[in-house]
């Protein structure tokens, strides 16, 4: 259908209102400030997934919220990359990371899993973990990490999260026109302190 080269930018995260805010669905809130950037809606679902779509410059773009809960994220997206026949470095993964300090991201080209579930899913699926991936940090609890990931920002922390989705956004934008190398370039190095008070 179309002759343009196919970007999937894919956003982690678990379906359900009970998730909607939590540190797990960062993912999810990414790709959805891109919609929102772009004027896009989520409006498509094909593969078990919600998807978001349109032209930027020379490339399709397709913004992919998968509805498989996150350790199943896999399923989602090697089915679409199957049917827009997509290549892995076309495949960008958005996800939380709990071994990033909160107010840093980090863009890598490829890579393993780190024990994030999501992308442990989408390596085992895709039978490749070279595909490029933006982590959020969500930093990691002093006890146990299943109710930190589950659980959501306070006022502060949240404040910060806004901010790095303005990055998230940015860096995105950077890898679509400059690719994975230069977004790392500008965006790997940074990290959004709290605001004082």
């Amino acid at each position: 259908m179309f002759s343009k080269r196919h970007v999937l930018i894919v956003g982690l995260g678990n379906p359900g209102s009970q998730y909607a805010e939590t540190r797990h669905n960062v993912g999810f809130q990414c790709v959805g400030r891109l919609a929102e950037a772009y004027g896009w809606t989520f409006s498509r679902q094909q593969s078990r997934a919600l998807l978001a779509s349109g032209l930027r410059g020379d490339l399709k773009v397709t913004l992919v919220k998968p509805m498989t809960y996150m350790n199943r994220s896999g399923q989602s997206v090697a089915s679409l990359a199957h049917f827009y026949r997509i290549e892995s470095q076309d495949i960008l993964i958005i996800c939380d990371d709990l071994d990033l300090p909160l107010g840093r991201i980090r863009l890598r080209p490829g890579g393993g899993s780190a024990g994030q579930k999501g992308m442990d899913s989408i390596i085992q699926l895709l039978g490749t973990d070279a595909f490029p991936r933006l982590r959020i940090g969500i930093g990691r609890p002093y006890d146990e990490a299943v109710g930190h990931v589950l659980g959501r920002f306070g006022e502060d922390d949240a404040i910060t999260m806004s901010r790095i989705y303005d990055w998230a956004v940015d860096a995105v934008s950077v890898f679509l026109t400059e690719g994975i190398e230069a977004a790392m370039n500008q965006f790997n190095g940074l990290r959004a302190e709290p605001d004082p008070r």
